[in-house]
């Protein structure tokens, strides 16, 4: 069941440089700070359910969860993997389009979506900021067609772990060399994430760790030696890569 968490000061909140208030002054921070509330949801729960009423949106301050479509025969496709900063709901629009679910303990700093709507009219930083997290989401969109259309299934596991790898690194750090980080899902939900099986993603791990490309030191904690090999794996050329 899923909790109300006391709020944290905007100053002080993990999120702050990264997330939907990035560019905000002083004056619209104070504005976003009066419609603000913080709730945590447990492992396994639903965060929005498509075609439901969406009453607040949401940035994740900490935690993963996924956002996926499920067919009427019960398939189920994941579009999008959500990480600390990243944005869940859309102005304008009252429903839920998606299903996003926590695969760990979530903690959401909520704006009711009225207040928030309104909000967006007053704040210019707000709204330009918004517009940018939603460009870079529709490429997010366009790349993820072309790793789940084109690239093989070892392509698709490096892709994710450099993706993954970039977007757990601070902001402005320039990813070379050893990389180190901690893996925020399971690999049956890295299978599903990627439009594999689990069989399948654990052997392509399997063949990237003995090929020197990724060392695991436990279930979830990866360690990558090379970054700029890897990357050349995954068919990256060095501009920014795939953003998944």
């Amino acid at each position: 069941m899923s909790k109300l968490t006391p709020v944290v000061p905007c100053a002080s909140c993990p999120i702050r440089h990264s997330a939907v208030c990035a560019e905000c002054d002083s004056d619209e921070l104070e504005m976003l700070s009066s419609i603000k509330s913080y709730r945590t949801i447990p492992a396994g729960a639903p965060l929005a359910s498509a075609g439901e009423s969406l009453t607040h949106f949401s940035s994740i301050v900490t935690g993963c969860a996924t956002m996926s479509r499920t067919l009427e025969d019960g398939r189920r496709q994941t579009v999008g993997l959500l990480l600390p900063s990243d944005y869940i709901g859309r102005p304008g629009r009252a429903r839920a389009a998606f299903d996003v679910e926590a695969l760990s303990e979530v903690t959401l700093c909520r704006f009711e979506r009225r207040a928030f709507e309104d909000l967006l009219r007053k704040t210019p930083h707000v709204a330009s900021r918004l517009l940018k997290m939603t460009l870079d989401e529709l490429d997010a969109a366009r790349d993820w067609a072309v790793v789940l259309g084109r690239m093989t299934a070892r392509e698709k596991v490096a892709t994710f772990l450099i993706s993954l790898a970039r977007r757990q690194a601070a902001a402005g750090d320039a990813l070379a060399g050893a990389v180190t980080m901690r893996l925020p899902l399971s690999r049956e939900a890295i299978a599903d994430h990627l439009g594999l099986t689990i069989e399948t993603t654990s052997r392509q791990m399997t063949a990237l760790r003995k090929d020197g490309l990724i060392e695991m030191t436990s279930n979830r904690d990866i360690r990558i030696p090379d970054f700029g090999a890897l990357a050349l794996e995954a068919g990256d050329d060095g501009d920014g890569g795939l953003i998944v």
